[in-house]
């Protein structure tokens, strides 16, 4: 795990009250990811340090409250982020709650910014922006 940092805490953002995340949650080392993905996004931006999402609805965010090892964490096989960003829980963890969030207006992908991220996603899954699925 290349790029699990052993002294930094993880978190986990929801909609949801949690005492425990489920086995195949995801989790990051990145509070404001975490944040971020409290919102329940469709769709996020990384760019440096900037993170961008379409989100509508504030939700909470948790700090896991018990010691992880190695077999407890997987990268996310299917994420879009740079490795080492996202990572899915082989098991139940205890989830202590930080507290709410708010979503941050400056945050907001614009519609341009959507439509530019949505025309890239098609192009990397071969598609047109006139193909049907």
């Amino acid at each position: 795990m290349k790029y699990w940092d052993r002294s930094k805490p993880w978190y986990h953002g929801s909609p949801f009250r949690l005492t425990v995340l489920r086995k195949g949650s995801t989790v990051t080392q990145d509070r404001d990811l975490a944040r971020i993905f409290s919102y329940k996004p469709a769709m996020v931006s990384i760019s440096g340090r900037t993170i961008k999402h379409d989100g509508t609805t504030p939700g909470l965010l948790y700090r896991v409250a018990e010691a992880i090892c190695l077999e407890d964490l997987c990268p996310h096989p299917r994420s879009s982020m740079e490795e080492g960003k996202e990572w899915l829980t082989s098991r139940e963890l205890r989830v202590e709650l930080i507290g709410p969030t708010h979503i941050v207006e400056e945050e907001k992908l614009t519609e341009e910014e959507l439509r530019e991220l949505r025309k890239l996603a098609e192009s990397r899954r071969g598609l047109g922006p006139n193909a049907s699925v």
